[in-house]
């Protein structure tokens, strides 16, 4: 059977991937707000920088210079992000691939996200909550059964 969607090869298919998904993320309900309303993201401002970070995460193509926790720590002091809405993150970051790409490097991009968004919420919380014994209440998506109510 021939796979009907490509995988990610270019940064081409990254800005395609990143403008689906931050669609979707400023739109959320849940963490939305962080973006509109507390960083006031300006998504084409943002776009090529983001896209660099991803860029050199799964194509290793350019060299990203930034760091990706101060913004994030910024926000969190405004407004602290819980396990719900890294979860929510990773779930539309997922959604947003699998939409679009199948492929080794889509699969890669799915277990990065949420190895990312698990590294900053331990970082954030000053937790290193793993098995959620310590209450942080993250899950990662892949244990998950995803329902819909019919």
């Amino acid at each position: 059977m021939v796979n009907p969607s490509p995988d990610i090869t270019d940064r081409a298919d990254l800005v395609r991937l990143l403008r689906r998904f931050y669609e979707a993320a400023l739109a959320d309900r849940l963490i939305g707000p962080y973006f509109t309303e507390i960083a006031g993201l300006d998504l084409e401002a943002h776009l090529p920088r983001i896209t660099d970070f991803w860029e050199r995460a799964l194509l290793r193509t350019v060299a990203y210079h930034g760091n990706a926790f101060t913004p994030h720590a910024a926000l969190h002091d405004t407004r602290p992000m819980t396990a719900e809405h890294f979860g929510r993150w990773v779930q539309l970051w997922r959604a947003s691939v699998d939409g679009l790409y199948a492929g080794p490097r889509a699969d890669h991009a799915k277990v990065q996200g949420e190895r990312i968004a698990l590294a900053m919420l331990r970082r954030l919380s000053g937790s290193d909550d793993t098995d959620g014994s310590t209450g942080l209440g993250f899950v990662p998506l892949a244990a998950l059964r995803l329902r819909t109510d019919g």
